[in-house]
């Protein structure tokens, strides 16, 4: 925890001097006056070890970039992979000196870290979506949610074990339909670490890639649950007020280009996050996860690979769908997760650190056993039975 306290620190005073912030000389000055000679060695030390490390942990990253790189080259070209295109190596551990606590009090004291920024939440999403739109989306009960969700995945083709398992993994085994990741589903405590949204666990990027491919055709069907016979007034009526509510959306989405970048910029906005928000709709929710599993499932038979297991998915889910591919392939499967993970989500995703690509689908496999004995898991497994016979 020191090590992290200070890390502001240990890449380098030369950042020190921005508006706000004390200037190097004067942090320098301060701690000169504020510890002794000794802690002083001592902390000079430390940030001198830290510092050549930080070099080094950069030079590595950027030699996975590059190999990252090549290899995109090479399957533009249509060409293999081949072990000379990956980091055989784990990233380097830091293995200096720690800084002592009380050293570290006084450092943080004289250069505090800026504030952490907190991520949106589900109520963010819920109120950019009425801002941005007048959507407020239709609630239901968890039982009722994964009903929905089980007949979507049958109908499209996915099976009870590939989706109940990749639900045990993203959630725990005990997740709702409006679990962010980072927040305990039940006792509700804790901050987002990221956007991600649901049973499959959802970015805000990813809701707006699929609501670009499917948005037009999710009106279409709620214009059509409407007119069904039978449908009562108001319960029609509102189906068809989501409906307007989606084309507009659908024409902000459109108008970034259909790229993952630029899906990733629009959904941090008010109006992408709004769209992050049909992940709650009862309606809508259940069809945009199932169609982002459905998708890396079809991302599979293309490839050659048509009979995927709930672990073979998720770890597409996890790294991406290419990048999962091309983790389950001989010349890759023995290879550091680094290569396949940006720095950032490297060390994000504890379960991905220090792992080779066939560890850490073996990784994913464990959990999931595991979660499959928790009650959203046996519940979600049973609604599957259920819908199943029907």
């Amino acid at each position: 925890m020191l090590r992290l306290a200070v890390i502001g620190i240990a890449v380098g005073l030369a950042v020190l001097g921005q508006s706000g912030l004390p200037r190097a000389e004067e942090v320098r000055s301060e701690l000169a006056a504020r510890l002794t000679p000794e802690q002083l060695r001592i902390y000079e030390q430390y940030l001198k070890a830290r510092t050549t490390f930080d070099r080094q942990l950069q030079a590595y990253w950027r030699a996975v970039d590059s190999k990252r790189d090549a290899r995109r080259a090479r399957r533009m070209l249509g060409q293999d992979y081949t072990p000379d295109d990956y980091i055989t190596e784990q990233p380097p551990k830091y293995r200096g000196p720690e800084l002592p606590a009380e050293i570290a009090k006084i450092v943080n004291e004289v250069r505090p870290l800026e504030p952490e920024k907190l991520l949106p939440n589900v109520a963010d999403f819920l109120e950019s979506a009425k801002a941005q739109y007048g959507f407020v989306p239709t609630p239901t009960t968890e039982r009722e949610f994964k009903r929905r969700y089980a007949e979507e995945a049958l109908a499209v083709g996915l099976s009870k074990d590939q989706v109940v398992r990749i639900y045990a993994l993203e959630t725990g085994g005990q997740g709702t339909y409006d679990m962010q990741s980072g927040i305990n589903p039940i006792t509700r405590q804790g901050k987002p670490i990221s956007s991600a949204l649901g049973y499959a666990q959802l970015l805000h990027a990813n809701s707006t890639s699929e609501f670009v491919k499917y948005g037009e055709s999710w009106a279409k069907r709620l214009l059509a649950m409407a007119a069904k016979p039978g449908t009562p007034p108001d319960r029609a009526s509102a189906l068809r007020a989501k409906a307007s509510i989606l084309r507009r959306m659908l024409r902000a989405a459109r108008s970034v280009p259909n790229e993952w970048s630029s899906h990733v910029a629009f959904g941090g906005t008010p109006k992408g996050q709004a769209i992050h928000a049909l992940n709650l709709d009862a309606d809508v929710g259940p069809w945009l996860q199932v169609l982002k599993l459905r998708g890396l499932k079809d991302d599979a038979e293309k490839a050659g690979r048509p009979n995927l297991t709930g672990g073979e998915i998720e770890l597409m889910n996890l790294a991406g769908p290419r990048t999962g591919l091309e983790m389950l392939t001989p010349v890759a499967q023995n290879m550091p997760t680094s290569n396949f993970f940006s720095q950032g989500g490297y060390y994000r995703n504890t379960i991905v650190r220090e792992k080779t690509a066939i560890e850490l689908l073996r990784a994913l496999e464990s959990r999931m056993e595991a979660n499959l004995k928790k009650p959203g898991s046996i519940e979600f497994a049973q609604i599957f039975d259920e819908v199943g016979r029907k």
